[in-house]
């Protein structure tokens, strides 16, 4: 990681202590840390300036608001209103965001406009593309680790449309010289998105908040309401693609897609997946594009077969991908999603997505 060695050295060297002069008081560990994921991320870069606003009320510094999401998503803050008031009582913590004084941190409300804006707009996926392509790209990806895990949300489940009535062929015997077309069957989603663009697949999955069930790592079901967050990871722990789904979903719907999608992104050996991938179509894909699918076996009722001993090592490498999201909750927001839909609760999980992206890519150089 030769770019980001450069980027630290910089921060440690000139940005620390530029700070420690300008500042009235020394900062924090958590401040310090704020301030390198922020240099490492820039997502004030991707964030449009403001034009010349001749009627109305000047709108305030989106680039500004946009730092201070990502600072939220460090410090693991639940509210908005819990940002205004540190910005409001850290004077550091104010600067560091882009304001000069308390009195330029704009109200709760204009956070929660600023962020169905940059909601809308997908600032932190491509902020996130940008930081993959530029740190990721040109590096050699040995395994790619993909899971899924249960992002709780504060909303009513949506209620799911009645299901077409089946058709039915007519009853008896055809007559003489009759001939009797047979009813077709719905296509079902895994054939269909090996011949669609992974963002065209992505675009026909369900996003409704509903109910998902799943099992645990003891084995018991476990419930909960609202989405699903699938993710695919590299050996070091950085966050490759990440997919927001309604909580039902299974995750083989989600493999083809995703597949597709991070090969464009990184060039990659192995695709690593637990038992809910077994899929011969998600296999043959992964082969299309060149990787060598290790997918653990579905036993459906029968015998399990079991990996042959090289095989079993590569896959335990998956566990990778359990703790980059095991990070995205317990460090960066994920267990406090407090907006609704899947726009902004995908946004949300993406900020914290650019921290832990940001955080992992320091712990590998320091």
């Amino acid at each position: 990681m030769p770019k980001v060695a450069h980027i630290w050295s910089n921060i440690q060297a000139v940005l620390f202590p530029h700070l420690e002069r300008c500042l009235d008081t020394k900062l924090t560990e958590q401040q310090r840390q704020v301030v390198a994921i922020l240099e490492i991320v820039r997502i004030e870069d991707h964030v449009p300036p403001g034009g010349v606003q001749v009627i109305g009320r000047p709108q305030c510094d989106r680039r500004a608001l946009a730092r201070a999401f990502v600072a939220k998503a460090v410090y693991d803050l639940p509210t908005s209103k819990l940002l205004v008031e540190m910005l409001r009582t850290q004077p550091n913590l104010l600067s560091i965001c882009g304001w000069k004084h308390a009195g330029e941190v704009p109200s709760e409300s204009t956070f929660s406009r600023a962020f169905d804006e940059f909601a809308t707009s997908n600032l932190a996926d491509k902020v996130h593309a940008a930081l993959v392509a530029e740190h990721v790209s040109e590096r050699l990806v040995g395994h790619v680790s993909r899971d899924s895990t249960a992002i709780v949300a504060r909303e009513k489940p949506a209620k799911k449309p009645p299901r077409p009535p089946r058709l039915k062929r007519p009853r008896g015997r055809p007559k003489k010289g009759e001939l009797v077309e047979k009813p077709q069957e719905p296509t079902t989603r895994l054939p269909k998105q090996m011949s669609q663009e992974p963002q065209e697949a992505l675009a026909e999955l369900p996003t409704a908040c509903d109910v998902g069930v799943k099992k645990n790592s003891k084995g018991y079901l476990q419930t909960w309401t609202g989405y699903k967050a699938h993710f695919d990871v590299n050996d070091a722990g950085l966050p490759l693609t990440v997919v927001t789904t309604s909580a039902s979903l299974h995750d083989s719907q989600v493999a083809i897609p995703m597949e597709k999608l991070t090969a464009q992104r990184v060039t990659s050996l192995y695709s690593l997946m637990d038992a809910a991938y077994d899929a011969e179509l998600i296999k043959r894909c992964c082969r299309e594009l060149g990787h060598v699918p290790i997918i653990d076996s579905n036993s459906r009722g029968g015998a399990k077969v079991p990996f042959d001993p090289a095989t079993e090592r590569r896959y335990d490498e998956r566990t990778v991908v359990e703790r980059a999201y095991s990070r995205l909750k317990d460090n960066f927001g994920g267990r406090h999603v407090r907006v609704r839909g899947h726009r902004k609760v995908h946004a949300h999980i993406m900020f914290g997505v650019l921290a832990l992206f940001g955080d992992q890519l320091l712990k590998l150089v320091t």
